[in-house]
């Protein structure tokens, strides 16, 4: 499938799709079962190591205790591979799991632009998905980081 040019990230309202990919270790990660205990942060980010994705998962990481106490999840995902991910978890000692989505068909799930194009980037956006599934608050901002977790932290402890 050619990559996706424009971005229409899921709305606020809308069930969120049910998906599994492989964590940084190959376990498999699957987002219904995660919404079992809680509500779901899941932020996708262009690629590990760059600096603004290495801001914003640093910036969740940093944050990870607050979202734990509001009962909340993290998961990261980006389009690189199992052994990058491993890389990036491992020297910034991320407290969560991130996903390998290489044929970035959960960023398409989503509504997301992917591209392997040096010219086109993927989409950094943040979802919050509560217990039931639904997509309370989206960030979106492919330069930005850290208004993606104050945002989604903000709504986490809305949420009842």
């Amino acid at each position: 499938m050619p990559p996706k040019l424009i971005s229409r990230p899921l709305a606020d309202g809308t069930k969120a799709p049910d998906f599994t990919l492989p964590d940084q270790d190959g376990n498999d990660v699957n987002l219904y079962e995660l919404l079992k205990d809680g509500p779901v942060v899941v932020f996708f980010y262009p690629k590990a190591f760059t600096q603004v994705c290495t801001a914003e998962a640093c910036s969740f990481r940093d944050n990870f205790e607050e979202f734990a106490a509001a009962g909340a999840r993290i998961v990261g995902i980006s389009t690189d591979g199992i052994e990058k991910q491993k890389a990036f978890a491992d020297r910034y000692k991320l407290t969560f799991p991130v996903l390998s989505d290489p044929e970035a068909g959960t960023y398409r799930l989503f509504g997301l632009r992917s591209s392997q194009s040096v010219w086109q980037m993927n989409d950094r956006v943040t979802f919050v998905i509560d217990r039931d599934g639904f997509v309370r608050h989206h960030s979106s901002g492919l330069l930005v980081s850290d208004p993606h977790v104050q945002e989604s932290l903000k709504v986490v402890l809305s949420l009842d």
